[in-house]
């Protein structure tokens, strides 16, 4: 695996690490492939059961590295890089059936900051800042950004982010909804990743179901969205996580989930 992503798992939880900080972990070819690679690894590995992905450095991620676009013998066009690169890893991401925990280290730009807002819960350090970047050299957001941006923050907000490229601090974020929740810079490492612990040692097919729907809802009707909750409650009632739930509650113990 290429070294701009470190991949390590340990507890069940499967850690991604944006790893160019010299580059402010600005995305290569490379690294975009890495990164499939890994999340590859973590959606068939049933020993991981939540993924934590942050960067190294003083920055999670520039978005794309400028130097490969401007090399033409590097660049393959924006379809390529757009459409393999940055979209495989979003979709990736979207429908990977487990929690997707991003810690935002530092500041989260263009591609960087919309592959942090596609994941599932979305933490940062107080001093790290979202930029969508795009529109200072004319072009879209991409990596999911026209998707999930106005479902996060509204219609009107989003599409101001857009077009003016205004830097949103963590607390900000945090305000608007655009993130969960930011910690003190010297907390934001152990509190982030404790998350993503937690999460490890929860019922994994539930949490899987749980995005499945929150996902769906974002678009069907609401009639679609209770037949969807049906089905999934019945799936979820025929796992062993449930029926172990159910015992510790009346054994009034801790549960000891498997992901099963």
């Amino acid at each position: 695996m290429d070294t701009s992503i470190l991949f390590t798992k340990e507890d069940g939880v499967g850690k991604i690490v944006l790893n160019r900080p010299e580059a402010y972990n600005s995305f290569t070819k490379e690294m975009s492939l890495a990164m499939q690679e890994a999340l590859d690894v973590c959606a068939a590995d049933d020993d991981i059961r939540s993924v934590y992905i942050t960067g190294s450095g003083k920055a999670f991620s520039a978005g794309q590295d400028l130097k490969e676009v401007i090399d033409p013998e590097r660049f393959e066009g924006f379809e390529k890089v757009v459409g393999e690169y940055y979209n495989q890893i979003a979709i990736r991401i979207y429908n990977l059936e487990k929690p997707v925990v991003c810690a935002v280290n530092g500041v989260a730009a263009g591609a960087g900051a919309n592959i942090a807002l596609v994941c599932d819960i979305v933490l940062a350090k107080e001093s790290a800042n979202f930029i969508q970047a795009f529109s200072k050299i004319g072009l879209i957001p991409d990596s999911g950004g026209t998707y999930v941006l106005p479902r996060l923050v509204g219609f009107q907000k989003a599409i101001a982010l857009a077009m003016l490229g205004d830097k949103v601090t963590a607390v900000e974020a945090e305000r608007m909804g655009m993130i969960y929740k930011y910690f003190p810079d010297e907390e934001f490492e152990q509190a982030s990743y404790a998350i993503a612990q937690k999460l490890a040692k929860m019922p994994t097919k539930g949490l899987a179901y749980t995005k499945k729907l929150f996902n769906s809802g974002l678009c069907g009707s609401f009639e679609e969205q209770l037949q969807l909750e049906t089905k999934y409650q019945t799936l979820a009632g025929d796992t062993s996580d449930y029926k172990e739930g159910v015992n510790a509650f009346v054994e009034k113990r801790k549960p000891n989930f498997t992901g099963k």
